[in-house]
């Protein structure tokens, strides 16, 4: 189905590009607890870093912490080598389209149920 209004990507494409910062974010996430555990001053430097940084890019996210220092370096990589991982091996793409079909279904029907409700009162309180 021919979607207007996304250029040259397709709604797939901006869907792609928005799981792949989301899997930046977990990523982050995934990296600062082990990091929290096991090396508190690495920790801290990366709740530092993400202070003064958005995760809304994930690729600039980690560019700037690569460039930060020597030490934030080995930070990146070890959060591109997390996200890659988490991508291809725990990331349930099943489960992601089950979700959201029954999101899209439960949603269409709330929206339906509440208009006919709203409707017939309207059209009781005029009789």
């Amino acid at each position: 189905m021919y979607v207007p209004g996304f250029g040259e990507a397709s709604p797939e494409k901006k869907a792609a590009k928005n799981l792949h910062d989301f899997f930046t974010y977990i990523a982050v996430r995934i990296v600062a607890a082990q990091l929290q555990s096991y090396n508190p001053e690495a920790y801290q430097e990366l709740m530092e870093f993400l202070d003064r940084h958005s995760l809304n890019d994930g690729d600039k996210f980690c560019s700037e912490l690569m460039r930060e220092s020597s030490r934030h370096k080995g930070l990146a990589l070890r959060i591109i080598e997390v996200r890659s991982a988490y991508c291809k091996d725990d990331f349930e793409w099943d489960n992601l389209k089950r979700l959201a079909v029954k999101m899209v279904d439960e949603s269409n029907t709330r929206l339906m149920r509440d208009y006919v409700v709203e409707t017939s009162h309207n059209v009781e309180s005029e009789k």
